[in-house]
């Protein structure tokens, strides 16, 4: 869970908690404006990293982005226009800012990257609230293939649990690796464990 606004107050030194204050009273007052101009406060949603720390940057973009009331249309544009960090953060963010479908292109494009970073942000809750069961099974493919860790996946066991195609495809993954004497990933027995199939 992000730290609330209070907790990363707290967690950053004076000139940036500073910064921050004011990047959140620009989000607030620019709350109503989800349209194709950018907002002020975008400018500090770019800047995040560089006032207070690449550890702290996906915490305070994602606070921007509820502070501004962030919908469908400026989460587009940023991500569009973002650095990796930038979408990543975006990707974070989406439980909070969309409840339909509408933000899945984000999570598609992300799926289609070899970035880990944004790999392991597009499999968060959102992904497995709305990914349909071909595209979520090629997702679960994506973190083996790139080395993100099937934990990053929200609702693993939930959604593998009986899912005999997806079971098929890690069995056939495993296979193609083995036959190119290459390893098997630990992960991929691990998902097919939960499947509830046979290794």
């Amino acid at each position: 869970m992000s730290p609330t606004r209070e907790e990363l107050l707290l967690r950053l030194d004076a000139p940036a908690a500073s910064w921050l204050d004011e990047a959140l009273a620009e989000a607030t007052a620019g709350r109503a404006d989800d349209n194709v101009a950018a907002a002020r406060w975008e400018l500090r949603f770019a800047s995040a990293g560089r006032y207070c720390g690449q550890d702290h940057a996906d915490a305070v973009r994602t606070l921007l982005l509820r502070e501004a009331g962030a919908g469908l249309t400026t989460l587009t544009r940023l991500y569009q226009r973002g650095t990796a960090a930038e979408r990543r953060a975006v990707l974070l963010a989406l439980p909070d800012r969309v409840t339909g479908p509408g933000a899945l292109p984000l999570v598609e494009d992300a799926l289609r990257t070899n970035d880990t970073r944004l790999v392991a942000a597009a499999v968060g809750p959102y992904a497995a609230a709305h990914l349909d069961p071909h595209a979520w099974r090629h997702a679960v493919l994506k973190c083996l293939f790139t080395g993100v860790p099937v934990d990053a996946v929200d609702s693993l066991a939930a959604r593998a649990h009986g899912d005999t195609e997806l079971a098929r495809m890690l069995a056939d993954f495993a296979a193609e690796r083995t036959a190119a004497g290459r390893p098997v990933p630990a992960d991929l027995h691990r998902a097919l464990t939960l499947t509830g199939e046979e290794s």
